[in-house]
């Protein structure tokens, strides 16, 4: 067997060892291969780290990654788009089309056009397959083991500093030597592709120069104060250049996002629930001061107050942000989410019943009306949303599982073991997805639904099998 160097793997905004051993081929790796790294990265970085699900913020940064996307010809996979609940600038795009973006990163943009710009990078990086070019077709065993490694250098499990001296001690093991190899061509390359396709998608591509400049400008003396986007990100100041210089070359006539809506709803979401909630009072209050019809800046202050725990002020800026969107699906649900959690029942099912009608869609106002009327002891009702729930989010974790709640407060035990079994299945707990699937199996007798419990009890002891064992 012939052996090659360890190599660095980046892949916009992340840098990643990669302590490969595996036979020299002269063509990169395949889609089907890549997509298979995909899949395994995403498994390490939903153990390391928290993503965020709010649907409001997550819906909008997929809409507008995906609509940029549809804009490059020939796609090679289908994006995904992910915000990680981390404070610091960072944004990369993994293997496959999946990419991500840290809430301290977009928590600094002002307008749509500067989340675009950093998505239409990362979208470009994924179709040079600057990936692919870089390592080679690996066995599935190190493919995985690549994937932790992903996980711990993309988004510095432990630190960066650590991390990479772990992987030095392995690479000695495996007598391989390091080596960087994310190039400024890359860069240029995801430049030069990004501002074409993001032009073509109605963008002015100015957000990407601005929010360079913003990350460029946080950056102070000494290397462990450098943000991790510029860390990984070779080349800034003759990025910036080469950026003005287009933006100069090729004005358009595009003009800014004449429909801000989306972005300030997300924006403000982001910055309410998930920023330092001191400046995030002020930032409302000095909106709200500034223009006190701004529905918007009255939502926000009443989201941090429902985050520190003040519910009459939560509740008295929630109402008076509806004032002027009474049909706004986000905000009803958000309300309704507040009196359920202060157990005001009766209130949380009017709003939450407005809020499944309006649009858009909105998984949490299931949620929360299922939970609702759970609450109430209105079971069949709560089976019916929450069945809603689960057929048009099958990702939507709790679900499944207080629809197997609510099943089983009607004695209907089959289907209450069922989504039991599926709620533990997809949270990786896998006996426990075992007994209630074999459980379910016991109760039900319909020929289809035994057939899907079969297959998925299949799958859990493949993937437990599968599983390396954990030293005691």
């Amino acid at each position: 067997m012939t052996f090659r160097n360890t190599k660095w793997l980046a892949c916009t905004g992340v840098v990643f060892l990669i302590i490969l051993i595996f036979p020299i081929r002269a063509f990169p790796i395949s889609i089907q291969e890549e997509e298979e790294m995909g899949r395994e990265f995403m498994k390490a970085v939903l153990k390391h780290y928290d993503l965020i699900e709010d649907p409001l913020i997550i819906d909008y940064v997929n809409r507008v990654g995906r609509h940029i996307a549809s804009v490059f010809p020939n796609r090679n996979f289908t994006y995904r788009f992910y915000v990680i609940k981390e404070d610091v600038y960072n944004a990369f795009a993994a293997p496959a089309g999946h990419v991500f973006i840290n809430s301290g990163l977009f928590g600094a943009m002002e307008n749509e056009e500067e989340l675009a710009g950093i998505l239409a990078h990362e979208i470009a990086h994924v179709e040079c397959r600057h990936i692919s070019q870089r390592i080679e077709q690996s066995s599935k065993i190190n493919m995985i083991a690549l994937a932790g490694i992903a996980a711990g250098i993309f988004l510095g499990v432990g630190g960066m500093e650590t991390a990479a001296s772990a992987l030095s001690i392995g690479s000695i093991a495996a007598g391989q030597s390091l080596s960087l190899s994310y190039s400024r061509e890359d860069e240029m390359q995801a430049d030069q592709l990004g501002l074409k396709y993001i032009a073509a998608a109605g963008y002015s591509g100015s957000g990407l120069l601005t929010m360079l400049k913003k990350i460029r400008g946080t950056e102070w003396f000494g290397s462990d104060q450098v943000p991790t986007y510029l860390r990984t990100h070779p080349a800034s100041e003759d990025r910036i250049a080469y950026i003005g210089t287009w933006l100069d070359s090729n004005k358009t006539t595009v003009k800014p996002n004449s429909n801000p809506d989306g972005f300030n709803m997300a924006h403000t979401k982001l910055v309410a629930v998930y920023g330092e909630e001191a400046a995030a009072l002020r930032r409302f209050k000095a909106a709200i001061d500034k223009d006190p019809e701004d529905s918007i800046a009255h939502y926000g202050l009443g989201m941090v107050y429902a985050r520190l725990g003040n519910r009459e002020k939560a509740e008295f800026y929630m109402k008076t942000a509806l004032k002027n969107r009474a049909f706004d699906s986000y905000m009803l649900s958000d309300l309704g989410k507040i009196y359920f959690l202060n157990g005001q029942y009766s209130q949380a099912l009017i709003v939450l019943k407005d809020a499944v009608q309006a649009i858009p869609y909105n998984p949490d106002a299931f949620f929360y009306l299922g939970r609702t009327e759970l609450e109430v002891g209105e079971f069949q009702k709560a089976v019916f949303v929450l069945e809603n729930l689960v057929q048009k989010k099958p990702d939507y974790a709790s679900g499944h599982y207080f629809l197997g709640e609510a099943y089983g407060k009607m004695g209907q035990l089959g289907d209450a073991h069922y989504y039991l079994g599926i709620f533990y299945k997809n949270k990786g707990e896998l006996r426990t997805a075992m007994f209630h699937l074999e459980k379910a199996s016991e109760h039900i007798s319909d020929p289809v639904m035994l057939e899907k419990i079969k297959e998925m009890l299949k799958e859990v002891r493949k993937t437990g099998k599968n599983q390396p064992k954990r030293n005691l």
